[in-house]
């Protein structure tokens, strides 16, 4: 799987890359046989002013034969909101899985 990784109001390091990169490619357990088309993940900074601590958001599109996937999820900590969003993926990959089989 492809994965695409940008980023807004954030620096990407290595550390962030991997883990989303990693996190996302975990998926491909609940995909089976399914081929994805296109996946992008969005991390990013929500705004510069809260008054306590920053917001991290991250979406992703995971574009499927007949159907697209999006999940976005803001959390304190950008591997908190990666990790939501992954799972939230996942249930949706199963719920895909179940209206392609009827």
């Amino acid at each position: 799987m492809n994965i695409q990784v940008k980023t807004e109001n954030l620096e990407l390091t290595d550390k962030i890359k991997n883990y989303a990169e990693e996190k996302i490619h975990a998926l491909t357990k609940y995909l089976g046989d399914i081929s994805v088309i296109d996946c992008k993940v969005k991390l990013a900074m929500t705004s510069n002013h809260h008054q306590k601590g920053d917001i991290y958001e991250c979406k992703a599109v995971l574009t499927l034969p007949k159907e697209t996937l999006v999940v976005m999820k803001v959390e304190k900590d950008i591997f908190k909101a990666i990790d939501k969003v992954k799972t939230h993926l996942a249930r949706g990959i199963e719920k895909y899985k179940e209206t392609i089989s009827i």
